[in-house]
């Protein structure tokens, strides 16, 4: 892997001067950039997944669906349609497909998918173009909140949360190919909150000031940590589960995400019989992929076994994929365990209030510049 880095650092460099390029543009106006007088708060992360946006998201729809009308809009990775959609449950693509493909992860995302169901009272829009998605929900909504759009510069935020990786941040700041950064290091100074995600519980004061030194915020930036917490399982229909976890208990894990580390970590905790079913990030599952699960699940010897995936892998998990891989066993035993964001140094205070000063001084005005 370290030589292919290096065989790849001259295109990265080449990347890195499109980057820096295209970003002088929108900072010297030579592009477009539309800033929104309604409150507009981004989500983004500078490297290529797995930093938590999708939590942290749903962490503002939290504090903010009661008192305003919400709307999150997001590009809508990996869906089959095109253009503007919200996405509602139950709907089905008019064109002729397998019933697998006309799930709401199929048309909108996994991750948007993830809030409609969690969230079904705010609206949950998908468009490639966000400028253009922007303005049809402006007239009927007060807070719109941009999922993974820190490098969409055709749209200024009112309020950027950048986040990054806790177990990511010591590793070499490469561009794409040869590294995982989508931008410079530099890109930071873009946002007004930066976040460091998935940090260990017992995180020191000490660390957190070397994390600091190596991020350097500048004075107008607030840093803040937060650690993963996981919630209890429930079933694919989002129903409490009545089972715990314990040593005895073997884990076939289902996953299709960026970075499954800290979710095997804090698995192990509970127990060390864990089988992988390891997929990229927002895969497609297949016949193929379940039945493989299926076979094993079913040749496992031990007594107490359970299946268990994320939330965001949930959404691409058809009912029908099962009841094909099982034809006369039924339906097998899959839990999802929920995550949330939970602050450090009862930083959650902080955040909250950063967060609700900006929405309440912004909600008055309606004008596009």
């Amino acid at each position: 892997m370290k030589y292919l880095r290096w065989l790849l650092f001259p295109f990265s460099l080449l990347y890195g001067l499109v980057v820096i390029l295209r970003n002088w543009c929108y900072d010297a106006g030579v592009f477009k950039s539309y800033k929104f007088d309604k409150p507009v708060i981004s989500v983004g992360n500078l490297d290529v997944g797995g930093a938590g946006k999708s939590p942290m998201t749903e962490y503002l729809i939290r504090l903010l669906k009661d008192d305003y009308r919400l709307a999150t809009l997001s590009r809508g990775y990996g869906r089959s349609t095109k253009g503007f959609l919200k996405g509602e449950p139950g709907t089905k693509i008019q064109e002729s497909r397998v019933e697998a493909d006309n799930s709401l992860a199929n048309q909108i995302g996994d991750e948007p998918a993830q809030f409609k169901h969690k969230f079904p009272d705010i609206t949950v829009a998908v468009c490639e173009k966000r400028v253009e998605g922007l303005k049809r929900l402006l007239p009927d909504h007060d807070v719109m909140i941009l999922d993974d759009a820190y490098q969409h510069r055709a749209v200024q935020p009112g309020l950027s949360i950048l986040l990054f990786d806790y177990s990511r941040l010591n590793e070499p700041h490469l561009l794409l190919p040869a590294g995982n950064m989508r931008e410079p290091f530099s890109g930071r100074w873009r946002a007004q909150i930066i976040i460091v995600t998935k940090c260990p519980r017992g995180l020191t004061i000490d660390e957190q000031s070397a994390l600091a030194q190596k991020i350097q915020p500048l004075p107008y930036q607030h840093l803040l940590f937060t650690a993963i917490g996981y919630q209890n399982l429930h079933d694919l229909q989002g129903m409490p589960a009545d089972m715990m976890i314990d040593s005895d208990t073997t884990i076939f894990l289902l996953t299709g995400i960026a970075n499954a580390k800290p979710l095997i970590k804090y698995l192990n905790g509970l127990t060390s019989h864990i089988i992988h079913h390891n997929y990229p990030d927002h895969h497609p599952f297949t016949l193929k992929n379940i039945t493989k699960l299926a076979n094993e699940f079913s040749a496992s010897p031990s007594q107490k076994k359970i299946i268990v995936t994320t939330e965001k892998d949930a959404q691409r998990l058809e009912g029908s994929l099962f009841k094909s891989a099982l034809p006369d066993t039924g339906q097998l035993p899959v839990f999802v365990i929920p995550i949330r964001v939970e602050f450090l140094n009862n930083g959650s205070q902080r955040f909250d209030q950063l967060i609700t000063d900006y929405v309440r001084e912004h909600t008055t005005h309606h004008h596009i510049h």
